[in-house]
């Protein structure tokens, strides 16, 4: 088969690969029925993050179970399923306690854009459909397996409730689907902060009441004048730079919860500053196993339609445009079709 490789920044081909097996009894190896790009992707392709030689690319992921191995219980060959991109065993303590994306086996999963994927742990990572979905409720499902979950526990991290009021510091796909996670939630308002008119518009569609364009300083001033000089209940951080941290702990009020589930490039942290704001920090990799059969539920059921963050459709082998237009922000984020 053939997959997708990054050898450098701004260097991704579509290549010859081999094809996935069963290495372990608890794997399985799925038939893509869509793959995508994600933000994240772009930290390495900018040349942001270390790569160390060619790097298979692609963590997010849903299809059709090709094998199983002789272990593996809860999934059969021919079922739709969706997983998270971090494997879980769903027995460990980390697992039990509602971390799986902290399992004591994990491994990330790393070479999703393919047509096909070996998965280790299917028992705990993968959540099976009771029938196939229709063809359109494929995006929505795909989001499920990291940006719909990521977002989902940037909400839950930040102790949404109904009535509170919540800040989104952040318009890429994980942000946008952290305002519909707000609002299924029950916030009362919901600030978007976004300069992009195409993302202030879903994020609206997604139930944001606010919009705000201002960075740094600027848009913790707003946020408090939105707030009555207060700062907001929830605070939702979805990027992961050293300004958009500082931008979501601002504008928090004494008291209020920040999550922040952008991966950190260059964050730190002043002691003093965090010392007096007397919020609550939570975030990290999402555990997205745990809210997957919830989340699926949502979108069989049509209550929500995540997957309108997909603006650009590809096939896989020009898995690179994907890339380019989500780097030039020509595309919120890009489904790839095998």
């Amino acid at each position: 088969m053939k997959g997708t490789v990054l050898y450098a920044p701004g260097d991704i081909r579509f290549e010859d690969r081999e094809t996935p097996t069963i290495e372990e009894p608890t794997d399985a190896v799925i038939r893509m029925a869509a793959t995508c790009v994600c933000g994240s992707d772009l930290w390495p392709y900018r040349g942001l993050q270390p790569t160390n030689g060619p790097t298979p690319m692609g963590h997010e992921y849903c299809g059709f179970v090709e094998e199983v191995g002789g272990a593996v219980r809860s999934v059969k060959p021919g079922q739709f399923v969706v997983g998270s991109f971090a494997t879980s065993d769903n027995v460990c303590p980390h697992c039990r306690y509602g971390y799986p994306s902290a399992c004591a086996q994990r491994e990330f999963i790393t070479r999703a854009q393919a047509p096909f994927l070996r998965v280790p742990l299917a028992d705990g990572t993968l959540v099976a459909t009771a029938e196939a979905p229709s063809g359109d409720l494929i995006p929505s499902l795909l989001t499920t397996s990291d940006v719909l979950g990521t977002g989902w526990f940037a909400a839950d991290a930040a102790n949404v409730k109904p009535g509170a009021t919540a800040v989104v510091v952040g318009d890429g796909a994980v942000g946008l689907l952290a305002v519909l996670s707000a609002k299924q939630m029950g916030a009362e308002r919901i600030i978007a902060m976004s300069r992009h008119e195409a993302r202030q518009n879903l994020a609206r569609e997604f139930g944001a009441t606010d919009i705000v364009a201002a960075r740094g300083d600027e848009g913790v001033e707003r946020i408090k004048e939105l707030t009555g000089g207060i700062g907001a209940d929830s605070v939702l951080e979805c990027v992961g730079t050293q300004e958009s941290m500082m931008q979501a702990i601002r504008s928090a009020r004494p008291g209020g919860f920040v999550s922040y589930v952008g991966v950190p490039h260059g964050v730190k942290l002043e002691g003093a500053e965090l010392f007096f704001a007397h919020v609550h920090l939570h975030g990290g990799p999402a555990p997205v196993r745990r809210y997957l059969p919830h989340l699926i539920d949502l979108v069989l059921q049509e209550k929500i339609n995540p997957g309108k963050v997909f603006d650009l459709s590809l096939p896989l082998d020009q898995v690179a445009e994907g890339y380019r237009a989500m780097d030039e922000r020509r595309a919120i984020k890009t489904l790839l079709r095998p």
